[in-house]
């Protein structure tokens, strides 16, 4: 009898990668013409990317340099969550910008329904924020895989602990 095989769906972020995104932003900004005498600070507290800065235009602009960043360092922006521009002192903008960790409960159902639907002889069962599929046969795991990657949960996910 062959022992089942298993690999777990999950969505993780190196957040030692998105430091170095912050941190290579800041020197952008610090650098560039048109931020100059802007007051903008970009800073990174836990999980959260805090925006600040003069005005809208200025705040988009350092959005669009932190995408850059994160992406050069393979970040997904998929998993940014931005929230909504506030009025600060004067006519400053700030922005929240949290990084989110793991699969939320909603996605997690998604995703166990879509591989239900699909017919394949797999388990799939969700722990914490992850999603464990585990079956005897690897073409239906490999193949559960290719179903996942197809579709588009709004978070980027990995594929881990393949065994």
């Amino acid at each position: 009898m062959a022992a089942d095989s298993s690999f777990d769906i999950v969505s993780k972020v190196n957040m030692q990668e998105v430091d170095n995104a912050v941190n290579q932003t800041i020197k952008e900004i610090e650098q560039r013409y048109d931020f100059k005498g802007s007051n903008t600070e970009v800073t990174l507290e836990g999980e959260e990317i805090k925006l600040l800065t003069s005005d809208d235009f200025k705040l988009r602009s350092v959005v669009d340099i932190l995408q850059t960043k994160l992406i050069k360092r393979s970040v997904s922006i998929k998993n940014l969550d931005y929230g909504k521009i506030e009025d600060a002192s004067g006519s400053a903008k700030r922005q929240l910008i949290k990084v989110k960790q793991g699969i939320e409960m909603e996605q997690a159902k998604q995703i166990v329904k879509d591989i239900k639907a699909s017919g394949l002889k797999v388990q799939a069962q969700i722990m914490n924020d992850q999603v464990r599929v585990s079956g005897k046969n690897k073409d239906d795991l490999q193949a559960v895989i290719q179903l996942v990657k197809a579709k588009d949960y709004h978070v980027e996910l990995q594929f881990v602990n393949y065994r």
